[in-house]
């Protein structure tokens, strides 16, 4: 959990939001874009757009080798 805190800290604090509730990491479970984007106040195709973007930042070789541990 202080592992996935640390890496999720790197993105903005929208992206890091989107992320956990998407996934539901630290929280009880996860979200549809639909829920998310009412959450937030856009588009569930905005929200789309953002998780993709964080993913793309986390897939990021600078930052992908933190998550090495969580894939294997």
């Amino acid at each position: 959990e202080e592992q996935t805190g640390r890496v999720l800290s790197s993105l903005t604090e929208r992206e890091e939001k989107v992320l956990r509730m998407r996934f539901g990491i630290g929280i009880k479970s996860d979200h549809t874009l639909e829920e998310v984007g009412q959450e937030f106040g856009v588009t569930r195709e905005r929200i789309r757009q953002i998780e993709a973007k964080a993913l793309r930042k986390l897939r990021h070789p600078s930052r992908s080798k933190r998550l090495k541990t969580f894939v294997k």
